[in-house]
């Protein structure tokens, strides 16, 4: 794919993914964009593998405290 589409896709899933994440929350925006763009580096990356990988990333959020 062109890097020009797959840049499109990127932020289109990056914008469906982060649908309900408030605007002031770039942190989460960005540790999502890192696993999407860490997904569309493997060879065989779907626009389903990058929704997954997105998805993945909101449901994994890391904290501080445990």
């Amino acid at each position: 794919m062109p890097d020009a589409e797959m840049t499109a896709l990127l932020q289109a899933v990056l914008d469906e993914v982060c649908a309900d994440v408030p605007p002031w929350d770039a942190t989460t925006r960005a540790r999502v964009a890192m696993r999407l763009r860490a997904t569309a580096r493997q060879d065989s990356c779907s626009p389903e593998d990058l929704q997954r990988a997105g998805r993945d990333a909101l449901i994994r959020a890391p904290t501080m405290w445990r």
